[in-house]
């Protein structure tokens, strides 16, 4: 038991994997408890065992696999990460766990595959089992076979997909084991539970005996539709369902729901292989068929029969035998063979289904002109075979050819025609037989049952009986209102005989069939063959162009009928049904009239009506009015009224108020009473002849348009007008039009025949009278309202000037909606009517346009043509290209006959010569506008191969091609081109061209659509692999498609087609699928019936938020008509457009002032994120468009909703820009007043910005940016910053009108640019502009880069994304640039660059073309010659600057490259110097300009400064800390440390207000100094230290400068600063994170403020100066040491590069040089932690700038000195490595260092052994064979060296060495001519370099600066050297040492000298005393706290001095400093250095 002990003690995972079976065995059982016990099913703990769970299942111990199985089963059910195991466990299951004898292993596999299927792994399982099935062990097989059964009894056929199982079934029923072939019959039973009989074909070739068992099998299968019973995970909705039902005992109603779901129509068709036939035709097919010998031509046939029998072919280019089988039925004189030729196409058409369609046209006419043979089989095989061709295609798309048939003389095809189109209706639904098509068959079919032949009647009643029967009386009777009533009766009885193919009820109620066209459960044909025809039909509406028929598509509600569905019925019943009886009455004669008019008027009234004094004829009338008032409707006899009115004198009537009065009357009694047009007839031609009148015109045109309401606008308006034209007056003719255009207007354009308007309009456009011409063209106007751009055709050929006059008046309609009808609907139902009236305005468009007349081309197509067209000379192609061009220019409009034109044309689609490609479609293009609508029939043959030219390589060529496509479905509408698989053909071709184009053509057209053919999932497969397509562009179109494709097909269908994809392809797509599907757009709703109308504004109803339900019902009871002419022009047929014109609401009649008054931006807490994480999260479409789709425009509509006023929302939205225009006023002047709701609102107000970009309309445009300039301006005030999702919707579209043609605009959007670089960072600009560089419009590259010329400039290389480098390149491909413009501003853009950043800007360039170069060295130089003149913008260091940066940047935005180039200049000398600097995220580097002008207003009271007296000055200095304020509430948030919250309060510290300044500034001192909570600012201190050194800026340029500002305020301010970055920088690990740029600015701003000398004349200046020495001390010692000392560099080489121009400079550079000093001396202690390769680049780049020579030019000699000293330093401490760390540095010989280094290291080398290398650093030495005779030259040198700075050290060494040497050497010379100090130093420095080397004390002295060389150049602050004289090697220092120390210390601070006010030395630093700043290093202490420390020093000079010395302070003394000395004269000696600083 000794092992067993061992394994035990293992984790559960490792026994599993164990040696030993029963390890395992316990291990499986742990894991078992284990997983059944995990609940979190994403728990890590899963992860572990993925890799193990076959081994589970594969174990070779039967105990132990039976434990792994149960363990398996349960991994799969509980984890998450379970589905990726699936393909190896399953394969194990299959091969090692079926194979084994224990039942209870073969269930556990079983459940364990079935589990799989839950969890979605369907697919996978499937294939596993199926590759089982091969396997050789029969126990397997049968295993597997079993597990298949079970999953499709559980699951069912939609989840198992029978394709692949049915395929191998035969294969099963072949097998010798018993076993094996009765589980195949149990799976086939099975699967005919599913799928019944489309099972038979498949299984139609297996052994006749198991057939026969199997049919028995079949019988006893239950009727019951199956059900699903087990479910996946994702349909846990259906499974509660299920369970829900099963507790009801299945609800009969539920069950029926359910059965729909669960019984997926399984096509025979489907699960077919398709046969490729084509190849296997016999060679000489063609020949034989047109043998002389018919016996030949029947072989051939009958070779063909054979092959068609195959249920299901390959779909390949069968033209050319479709054409060879038309041309037998047309022309064989062989009436047997022409019944071949038939079956063989009615085999074609079944085997290819939707793939034949395109031939259809080609064989539907020449089968039904066929039909005049009289032979039954001949007939039987065409009816056959145009039955089967019928269900390939459409009827819309053979209607033509039909109906062209129909008026043949033959009376047998009248017969076989009408008898077709009744078994044609029978497939059809009331969706798939709209109005439009029943409109002409009805039409045709009228005839025919009037026909002479009984046999051509009895087929065409039978026709329309099964019109009725499918379309439903509504629909079809307006057809029928002639037909007397035995006919129709007739019709009525065929309709009860009809059954339908879809439908399980014969005969009954038509109404309730008609609700149920959804697919049919009855499998009428064989094999279905129509099924998926319906299922298409129902869910589309085909090609309808209205909208009450689209309402029918939607299957309707179970139960109800579908009313709509009967297309036009309702509005026709509404105009000629119930009112037939009452528009019309018999005429009656004048006596009756009289009879009845005495019955209801006054006597007296009848007496005076011909009186012959008018007043009685008025007062008669007055009667008469008053009567008609009275009257009720009924009792009013209306003709007998007005025939009494017309009586004599009629409407001869001379004066004109009886005349008024009188026509007022008939105006009354139309709407008071039952008006007829009888009675209309009466008074119309009066109202004609009045309506010119100028005093009764109105009143008669008042009775028109009651008279028109009465009996209806279009008929009215026909009488009217055609009175009108009859007579001659030309007043009444324009009145008369000026009538009817209000009343189109007024009443809809419902009903109007346009054609008899026309021709009369065409008659007034004729006029001579101007006024009747104008009327007209007004007239025109409206009716382009409602009829759309097609009007204009009907006006081509009129007269120039009159067409540009209609133009004119077209052009202002654009863009204006038709208003909604206000009359005309007062007298019927509101829904009746309305439906009718909607539909039909919407068919107007298309009635429009059917009107026109057309020629028939045919004939003009000649073969000699189409021969031309595919001649070999390309010459002679092109003519027949040109004549077809011509044909068509000249016809204008024509009819679909066009020959054999489509297949020539075809041809050159392909041309090798790209022009013809062009030209040929440039013609299909004109074919598309010349032919309408019945363009539909040439989709298959022509269109498809034009979406095949979108693969061109040619740009060009794309473009033509995709302008045909749209212009082709503009006509047809979509539907054509997604039936069938011609379109997922094109998308499988691996064209990258052609699948983007497409895609983004897809993309674009989908979401239009309200349904889609399911062959769209055709498409799916290569829309996947275009994901993954090799080429971005068409990755990114695919994906951009996908949402679209997932809005029509779902996404179950979606994810369901990723099955056949590799596991990690499909991953991938599923990732995306999940991403699109929160993406995806909700389908167009179907347009809003009247009653939302009445309520709901334009929107479909649900865009309708809640709240603005209440305001429309009062504002908006009238609403627009749907925009037809949007939708005509918009792209699409106006079918798929329809929503769109509900968009646009008419002007709201509200009152305008009471609804105006609150606010128009209203606050939404939270609004903005929550849009934001909608956004992020996919739940809207992102704001991302080329041109803004309805989409998109309405998702902003819908965000706007709920934050901006009602009102303004719908001027924002109008069609019509000056309401865009009011809108933009509106928001301006509400821009101050409501800052709070703009920023609330600002993303979707840019947003909406960004649309009007989109307008062509320039004084929109301008106003926008006139407003977005006052916007950006109020955000940087706010200091707001843009966020990213608004930088990103907005940014890109600005930029895209940088290009405009217009210069003021282009200004208008590059000064926003500039203002926008205040709102957000211009390092992330930078990008957005980088793309603008990208665009096809050279305007706007060139803008783009100038602008980011401006951005370098201003902001220098840190703004260049990603890197300086990759940024440079892309500007450089511009040099090569076609266009002038770009190639001046590409290069002006590089200059600026290169006066930022000098040589380096070639490097970053990289390779360029020689012609490139030459031309950017050119532009380079002579920017260089040009001298620069202006001053250096350097801010910071230029306290009088007035002007701000960002007009010094306005003014150079120039524009001519001419001027940039010299202005460029003036940033020659400006080394920003990015290359060492990393690139910081500075978010608030933009600020800069604002924040220097920002004279901030708001003063506040703050709390006084702690006051030092200087009396005190003798008491330790204590640092002032500022007060510490109470923490603000809102940074309590700090506890969650939300980096939020730190960035504002950030972002606070840089307020141009001093109060909020210093709040925020208290709040982060408060969080560093609690040590739990200083971590919180990790990762902001560089945004910190930003906003610190702008505020430091900001106070030195704005707040110093301000007079009315209290300095107590700024001092305030200063301490708090300083003393918050004193918190921070004692903080090590916080300090260290600040980077090299901002430490640079930051050490810029300190310095700069120790020099203010504004700030020591303050009161407490004193104090803050001193502060900031500590601070600098800090930063110095604790910041990150490569940082530090790269920034240190960096501004050294700036401030000398400035020195030239700014005088503060050699003060400034002075102290840089300090610091420097002060780092070589950490340098020991820090050497390790120093990237080095980094510093000296840094010193590389410096030397390089400044080359020796340059630098010995320098009035200081300190930066030479500084520099060498750093490289002594460094060479000392690293030795002969250093040379290893020049790898950061490209080309070493741009500089010296590489030489100096080498020398150095060379001097050191050479020393001999003995000498000390320890004593110098780096120290030169004299070499050991310096000749006699230079002797004094090498004293020189030495003394030199003592006499310098940094090397006085050094020189004394070699003094003391050279003296050894040569001990005879005459020193004497050289000390004679200097000073007694200096003779007595250089005495005793070599005596103390005795004593060390003698006594052995080795003394790391400090290197850099001599003790001599410390003494003060100002006689207030001297400074002794301050290293640390601890020794560095950790020997004991001897005493000796520091008495010798002490004395020089004694003798340098005056104790031994009496010359106090000498300044030492300054001689030999040949440079004149510098009155403010103390030469020595550590002027940078305070001069106070020096004075402090030299007093302590003397006091306890006995202490032990390390202590003093290595404090690292420096003491600073000018004067005798013993305890005695006077404070008097401190304080004369402190005034006098203020005078001398002032």
């Amino acid at each position: 038991m000794g092992d067993d002990s061992e394994w035990m003690k293992l984790p559960i995972d490792q026994k599993c994997e164990h040696k030993l079976w029963k390890a395992r065995l316990n291990g499986y059982e742990e894991a078992l408890k284990l997983f059944q016990k995990i609940d979190d099913e994403k728990s890590p703990e899963w992860s572990k065992y993925l890799g193990l769970i076959k081994k589970f299942v594969t174990d070779s111990n039967a105990v132990a696999q039976l434990k792994g199985l149960e363990a398996a089963l349960a991994y799969v059910e509980n984890a998450h990460v379970a589905g990726k195991t699936t393909g190896e466990v399953a394969s194990g299951v299959v091969n090692k766990v079926f194979n084994q004898p224990k039942a209870r292993a073969k269930e556990l596999g079983e459940d364990i595959c079935l589990m799989y299927i839950e969890i979605e792994k369907g697919e996978a399982i499937q294939e596993e089992l199926l590759k089982g099935l091969d396997n050789k062990n029969p126990k397997i097989i049968v295993a597997c076979i079993e597990t298949l059964r079970k999953a499709l009894s559980e699951f069912g056929s939609k989840i198992i997909s029978l394709k692949p199982i049915i395929k191998v079934l035969p294969k099963l029923f072949e097998s010798r084991e018993k076993a094996v072939r009765d589980e195949a019959k149990l799976l086939a039973v099975e699967i005919y539970r599913w799928i019944r009989d489309a099972l038979r074909p498949p299984l139609q070739n297996i052994n006749s005996v198991q057939l026969k068992e199997l049919e028995e099998e079949w019988i006893k299968v239950s009727s019951a539709a199956p059900k699903q019973t087990r479910f996946l995970r994702s349909q846990q909705e259906l499974k509660a369902k299920f369970e829900q039902q099963q507790g009801l005992g299945g609800d009969a109603d539920g069950g029926d729901d359910d059965e729909e779901e669960a019984v997926p129509q399984v096509d025979a068709y489907e699960l077919l292989e398709a046969v490729e036939i084509l190849s296997k035709l016999p060679k000489d097919f063609y020949e034989k068929i047109e043998a002389k010998k018919w016996q030949e031509r029947k072989e051939a046939l009958e070779a063909v029969e054979l092959l068609v029998k195959n249920p299901k072919l390959e779909s390949g280019d069968y033209a050319d035998l479709v054409k060879a089988l038309k041309k037998v039925v047309g022309k064989d004189t062989n009436v047997m063979l022409v019944a071949l030729a038939a079956k063989c196409l009615a085999g074609l058409a079944t085997g290819l289904r939707k793939k034949f369609g395109q031939y259809a046209g080609h064989v539907v006419p020449t089968i039904l002109e066929k039909f005049k043979e009289k032979k039954p089989q001949v007939v039987q095989a065409l009816q056959e075979a145009i039955d089967a061709i019928f269900l390939t295609t459409t009827l819309q798309n053979i209607s033509e050819d039909i109906l062209a048939v129909m008026d043949n003389k033959n009376p047998t095809i009248k017969q076989q025609t009408s008898l077709f189109i009744a078994r044609s209706f029978r497939h059809c639904t009331p969706s798939t037989l709209p109005k439009s098509l029943l409109k002409p068959f009805c039409a045709a079919l009228l005839k025919h049952i009037n026909d002479s032949a009984p046999e051509v009647r009895d087929a065409g009643f039978e026709a329309l009986g099964t019109a009725l029967k499918v379309a439903g009386e509504k629909a079809v009777n307006p057809f029928l209102a002639d037909v007397d009533k035995l006919k129709l009766d007739r019709i009525k009885e065929c309709a009860e005989k009809v059954e339908l193919v879809y439908g399980k009820k014969p005969g009954g109620a038509a109404e309730k069939k008609e609700g149920k066209p959804v697919a049919g459960k009855t499998a009428a044909l064989p094999g279905s063959t129509g099924d998926k025809e319906t299922k298409d039909a129902a869910a589309k509406p085909g090609p309808l162009k209205k909208a009450s028929a689209v309402k029918a598509g939607a299957p309707p509600k179970k139960g109800k009928p579908a009313t709509a569905a009967g297309t036009g019925g309702a509005g026709a019943k509404g105009k000629k049904g119930p009112e037939t009886k009452e528009i019309f009455e018999s005429e009656l004669s004048i006596e009756v009239c009289e009879e009845k008019a005495a019955a209801v008027l006054p006597a007296s009234c009848i007496q005076q009506l011909d009186s012959g004094n008018w007043k009685e004829r008025l007062a008669c009338m007055e009667e008469f009015q008053k009567a008609v008032e009275l009257m009720e409707r009924n009792e009013m006899p209306c003709q007998a009224l007005v025939r009494m009115l017309a009586k004599k004198p009629g409407w001869k009537e001379t004066n004109f108020q009886v005349m008024q009065m009188k026509l007022h009357i008939v105006a009354l009694i139309a709407q008071k009473g039952n008006f007829s047009k009888t009675s209309a007839q009466v008074v119309l031609d009066g109202l004609v002849d009045k309506v010119g009148d100028v005093k009764c015109g109105t009143n008669a045109k008042e009775a028109m348009t009651a008279i028109a309401e009465a009996c209806q606008l279009p008929w009215t308006a026909e009488q009217l007008v055609a009175m009108a034209f009859s007579q001659k007056n030309p007043k009444n003719q324009s009145e008369t039009l000026n009538w009817l255009a209000n009343a189109i207007k007024e009443f809809g354009f419902s009903g109007l025949n346009v054609k008899a308007f026309i021709s009369n309009v065409k008659t007034a456009l004729a006029a001579t009278n101007p006024a009747v011409r104008t009327s007209a063209i007004t007239l025109l106007g409206v009716m382009y309202l409602y009829v759309g751009p097609s009007l204009r055709m009907f006006f081509e050929d009129e007269k120039p000037a009159l067409l540009s006059q209609i133009d004119a008046e077209f052009e202002k309609m654009q863009g204006q909606t038709a208003p909604a009808p206000t009359r005309g609907i007062s007298r019927h139902s509101v829904g009746g009517v309305d439906d009718g009236e909607e539909e039909e305005q919407e068919e107007v468009g298309n009635d429009v346009v059917d009107l026109l007349p057309r020629t028939d081309i045919g004939d003009k197509i000649t073969a000699e043509l189409v021969s031309k067209i595919g001649d070999k000379n390309w010459k002679i192609r092109k003519e027949g290209l040109d004549e077809v061009t011509s044909i068509i220019n000249e016809a204008k409009f024509i009819q679909p006959n066009i020959g054999e034109l489509p297949a020539a044309l075809k041809g050159r689609l392909n041309d090798s010569n790209k022009i013809l490609v062009q030209q040929t479609l440039s013609i299909l293009q004109q074919l598309a506008t010349a032919m309408g609508p019945n363009i539909k029939q040439y989709v298959k043959n022509l269109g498809i191969p034009v979406i095949t030219v979108l693969g061109d390589s040619k740009n060009n060529v794309r473009a033509a091609a995709l302008a045909t496509v749209n212009a082709w479905a503009e006509q047809t509408g979509m539907k054509e081109w997604l039936e069938g698989e011609d379109l997922s053909e094109e998308l499988k071709k691996e064209n990258p061209f052609l699948r983007q184009e497409l895609l983004g053509w897809l993309a674009e057209k989908l979401p239009a659509l309200r349904s889609v053919p399911s062959d769209l999932l055709l498409c799916v497969p290569h829309l996947y692999s275009c994901l993954e397509d090799r080429n971005g562009d068409v990755r990114k179109k695919a994906q951009d498609a996908l949402p679209f494709f997932m809005m029509h097909l779902g996404f179950e269908k979606m994810a369901k087609a990723t099955g056949k994809l590799k596991p990690t392809s499909k991953d991938q797509v599923l990732a995306m699928l999940e991403k699109a599907k929160a993406n995806m757009p909700a389908k167009p709703a179907p347009p809003a019936k009247a009653s939302s109308r009445v309520a709901g504004g334009a929107a479909p109803a649900k865009f309708q938020p809640a709240s603005a339900y209440a305001d429309d019902l009062g504002s908006n009871t009238m609403e627009s008509k749907p925009d037809l002419k949007k939708a005509k022009a918009g792209g699409l047929s106006s079918k798929t457009k329809v929503v769109q014109g509900k968009k646009v609401p008419s002007k709201p009649n509200l009152k305008e002032d009471d609804d105006k008054s609150g606010p128009i931006f209203i606050i939404v807490p939270n609004g903005k994120e929550q849009r934001m994480k909608e956004e992020k999260a996919l739940k809207v479409l992102k704001w991302n468009f080329t041109t803004p789709r309805d989409e998109y425009i309405e998702q902003l509509k819908t965000q706007m909703s709920t934050c901006v006023a009602k009102w303004l929302q719908d001027e924002m939205f109008h069609a019509d820009f000056q309401h865009h225009n009011k809108a933009l006023t509106v928001m301006i002047e509400h821009l101050e007043s409501e800052k709070d709701g703009v920023i609330s609102c600002l993303d979707l107000i840019l947003k909406w910005l960004t649309l009007r970009f989109f307008d062509t309309n320039t004084s929109v445009l301008m106003k926008a940016l006139e407003y977005l300039k006052l916007l950006f301006n109020l955000l940087s005030q706010e200091e707001y910053h843009l966020t990213e999702n608004e930088a990103s919707s907005f940014i890109p579209y600005l930029i895209l009108k940088v290009g405009e043609p217009k210069d003021v605009i282009r200004k208008d959007v590059r000064a926003i640019l500039n203002r926008m670089c205040f709102i957000y960072p211009a390092s992330k600009m930078f990008p957005f502009i980088m793309e603008g560089t990208k665009s096809k419009n050279s305007k706007q590259r060139a803008e783009c880069l100038e602008e980011l010329g401006c951005l370098v400039e201003s902001y220098g290389m840190n703004v260049c994304q990603p890197t300086p480098g990759k940024a440079l390149k892309e500007m450089a491909t511009h040099i090569g640039d076609r266009d002038n413009t770009v190639r001046n501003a590409a290069l002006n853009t590089i200059v600026t660059v290169y006066n930022v950043h000098g040589d380096q800007v070639f490097k970053l360039i990289g390779n360029l073309s020689e012609k490139d170069m030459s031309m950017l060295e050119e532009r380079i130089k002579r920017s260089a010659k040009r001298p620069s003149s202006a001053p250096v913008r350097q801010a910071e260091e230029k306290p009088q600057r007035t002007q701000s940066i960002s007009t010094n940047a306005s003014m150079m935005r120039k524009g001519q490259a001419e001027d940039m180039s010299s202005k460029l200049n003036q940033n020659r000398n400006l080394g920003s110097h990015s290359e060492t600097t990393h690139t910081v995220p500075r978010e608030f580097q933009l600020d800069l300009d604002e924040i220097e002008n920002d004279n901030g207003t708001v003063r506040c009271e703050m709390p006084a400064l702690v006051q030092h007296k200087l009396d005190d000055i003798f008491e330790p200095v204590l640092i002032p800390e500022p007060k510490i304020r109470a923490v603000s509430p809102h940074f309590d948030d700090m506890h969650s440390n939300t980096a939020s919250t730190i960035n504002f309060v950030i972002s606070q510290v840089a307020s141009g207000d001093i109060n909020t300044s210093i709040q925020a500034l208290t709040q982060i001192d408060e969080v560093l100094k609690q040590e739990d909570k200083a971590e919180a600012m990790s990762g902001h201190i560089d945004q910190f230290l930003i906003a610190t050194f702008m505020q430091l800026r900001l106070i030195y340029n704005t707040h110093m400068a301000d007079e009315k500002l209290d300095k107590d305020e700024i001092v305030r301010l200063y301490s708090c600063i300083i003393g918050s970055m004193i918190t921070l920088f004692q903080i090590e690990s916080l300090a260290r994170e600040a980077s090299t740029g901002v430490l640079k600015d930051l050490m810029h701003g300190l310095i700069t403020l120790m020099l203010d000398s504004r700030v020591e004349d303050l009161e407490e200046g004193e104090q803050v100066i001193r502060s900031v020495n500590l601070l600098v001390v800090k930063v110095l010692e604790k910041s990150d040491q490569t940082n530090i000392l790269s920034a240190l560099l960096v501004l050294l080489q700036d401030s000398l590069l400035a020195t030239a121009n700014l005088e503060v400079a050699p003060k400034f550079s002075e102290l840089v040089m300090k610091c420097l000093w002060r780092m070589v001396r950490l340098l020991p202690e820090t050497i390790n932690s120093i990237n080095l390769d980094r510093i000296l680049l840094d010193i590389h780049i410096f030397m390089k700038v400044f080359p020796k020579e340059k630098l010995k030019q320098c009035k200081s000699e300190f930066p030479i000195r500084t520099l060498k000293t750093l490289l002594h330093t460094l060479c000392k401490l690293k030795g002969p490595k250093i040379l290893d760390h020049l790898t950061m540095i490209d080309n070493k010989n741009e500089s010296e260092l590489e030489a100096h280094l080498c020398r150095v290291m060379k001097h050191s080398m050479d020393q001999t052994g003995k000498a000390d290398k320890d004593t110098e650093k780096g120290a030169s030495r004299i070499e050991e064979k310096a000749s006699k005779a230079k002797v004094n030259d090498i004293l020189a040198e030495i003394f030199k060296k003592i006499g310098s700075k940094e090397n006085t050290k050094e020189g004394l060494a070699e003094l003391y060495e050279y003296k050894k040497k040569y001990s005879d050497a005459d020193i004497e010379p050289f000390l004679k001519n200097s000073s007694q100090f200096f003779q007595s130093y250089v005495e005793r420095g070599l005596r103390l370099i005795e004593t060390e080397r003698e006594g052995k004390g080795r003394i790391a002295t400090s290197t850099g600066i001599s003790p001599q060389m410390e003494g003060t150049c100002v006689p207030a602050s001297t400074h002794t050297v301050s290293s640390s004289i601890g020794n560095t090697n950790g020997e004991e220092v001897g005493p000796s040492v520091y008495l010798e120390r002490l004395k020089i210390l004694r003798q340098r601070c005056g104790l031994d000298n009496a010359k106090e006010d000498r300044p030492p030395l300054t001689s030999l630093l040949s440079k004149p005393t510098l009155p403010t700043v103390a030469s020595s290093t550590d002027m940078l202490h305070s001069k106070l706290s020096q004075l402090r420390e030299s007093r302590e020093q003397y006091q306890h000079l006995d202490l032990d001095s390390n202590q003093t010395h290595s404090s690292g302070i420096g003491t600073t003394l000018a004067s005798p400093s013993s305890a005695a000395a006077n404070i008097d004269d401190l304080k004369k000696r402190l005034e006098r250095i203020k005078s001398s600083r002032k």
